[in-house]
């Protein structure tokens, strides 16, 4: 990607960390929501929007639209890994003494 579009080992760099950005708006938000609404709804919608943002990846020809497609991968991802932890302890029940 970076031979054919061009993009310096800066750009690249750059777009890297404004993914951790966008992860690091919505992992804690991503999680509280897991917790109230619905672990299978929220990691179905992570999933689509993970899916998307993916795609919107392939469809990139400047650095702006790379920087943007980094930071909506991020915010895709975020609730992921918190999600999941979350939708695993409700197959524990909690010992009692």
């Amino acid at each position: 990607m970076t031979k054919e579009l061009h993009f310096s080992n800066e750009v690249y760099g750059l777009g890297a960390g404004i993914f951790f950005l966008g992860y690091w708006f919505l992992e804690i938000p991503g999680a509280v929501i897991v917790e109230r609404w619905s672990a299978r709804k929220w990691i179905s919608r992570i999933m689509v929007s993970w899916g998307l943002a993916a795609a919107f990846t392939g469809l990139i020809h400047t650095r702006g639209e790379f920087y943007l497609a980094r930071f909506l991968l991020g915010l895709a991802e975020a609730g992921f890994f918190p999600g999941v932890v979350v939708y695993l302890t409700h197959f524990t029940s909690p010992r009692s003494s």
